[in-house]
């Protein structure tokens, strides 16, 4: 079986289950447990890493465009 979460708490039941081996990659918040660091991270934020928290919120609040999204995903390794 092959595992793909963008989800850290789906992250977290695939290990509890004992299907961490089946992980084949993750999204850039997955971080727990700390086996998960090595596996492929498949998407990321376009968002800037360096925004506060409200500022964070406002973005995704004000998110309105349908065609842009505020993940991007690794075509190349999904």
């Amino acid at each position: 079986m092959r595992i793909l979460s963008l989800l850290p708490s789906a992250t977290e039941i695939v290990y509890a289950l004992g299907r961490g081996e089946d992980l084949v990659g993750v999204s850039h918040e997955c971080d727990y447990p700390p086996e998960v660091k090595a596996k492929p991270v498949v998407s990321t934020s376009n968002l800037n890493s360096n925004l506060t928290s409200s500022a964070i919120h406002s973005a995704v609040s004000g998110h309105k465009h349908p065609a842009h999204s505020l993940y991007r995903l690794d075509e190349r390794l999904l």
